[in-house]
């Protein structure tokens, strides 16, 4: 399976996902760790994908959704943005809603 089509994969199968470096429980730099508490702090259960031990997606993500940085987070298939984007949704009250959502759409489907 080609890389892209992988990406593609992942963020549709998956209501909310983030591909960080590191993980959510060891992530390895700030702008990661900042998303993924936040995300965590939603409470809804949320997927990862550390950049660093995959160099496929490492090299392709920022084409995938023309996005040059990491962490990019996802939910229900749509790029919401990086870390300050989600710091921002989740100090709105909007990201936990956003998540709760799309996890409950992904449960009805």
């Amino acid at each position: 399976m080609d890389v892209l089509e992988r990406i593609k994969d992942q963020v549709e199968s998956n209501p909310v996902i983030i591909y960080m470096k590191g993980t959510p429980q060891m992530p390895m730099c700030g702008f990661s760790s900042r998303a993924a508490e936040a995300l965590k702090s939603a409470g809804v259960e949320f997927a990862y994908v550390n950049v660093l031990m995959d160099q496929e997606v490492f090299e392709n993500l920022p084409r995938f959704a023309n996005w040059p940085t990491f962490p990019q987070i996802y939910i229900n298939g749509e790029l919401v943005g990086g870390c300050d984007i989600t710091l921002e949704l989740a100090e709105r009250g909007e990201l936990q809603k956003m998540m709760q959502e799309a996890a409950a759409s992904k449960a009805e489907g």
